[in-house]
């Protein structure tokens, strides 16, 4: 069973910047796509990025385009969530995924969750 442990959370001023860090245990990292995913006090879960395998492929929600980039480094485990000109509707707990294969689909493909990491934009 896969661990993967976030880190990078924080407060910030609206405007600046945060990376986000998740390590995931195991020999298998580089043959499942990984993703971030946030949720917001009273909201749902959503959407934010997502890289395949090879990081060839990256998609992310249309609120954080431009802003943000997912990148993955399958030597060291570990995926990334650089977040630039960063807004107080950032604010939210910042989960890291992984999906069941190397490939995405769709938010149902992830399977495996961290624990989450606070992410606080000050306006």
């Amino acid at each position: 069973q896969v661990q993967l442990v976030e880190s990078g959370g924080g407060l910030v001023q609206a405007g600046g910047s945060l990376r986000l860090s998740c390590a995931a245990s195991g020999r298998t990292f580089s043959r499942y796509a990984m993703g971030w995913f946030r949720q917001a006090p009273g909201k749902e879960r959503e959407f934010v990025a997502a890289v395949n395998l090879s990081g060839g492929r990256t998609d992310y929600a249309d609120s954080v385009k431009g802003r943000f980039t997912i990148s993955r480094d399958n030597a060291k485990n570990t995926v990334y969530l650089q977040m630039n000109s960063l807004k107080p509707e950032d604010t939210a707990v910042y989960y890291c995924a992984r999906a069941y294969s190397s490939d995405y689909y769709g938010p149902t493909d992830f399977t495996s969750w961290g624990q989450g990491t606070q992410v606080t934009v000050s306006s």
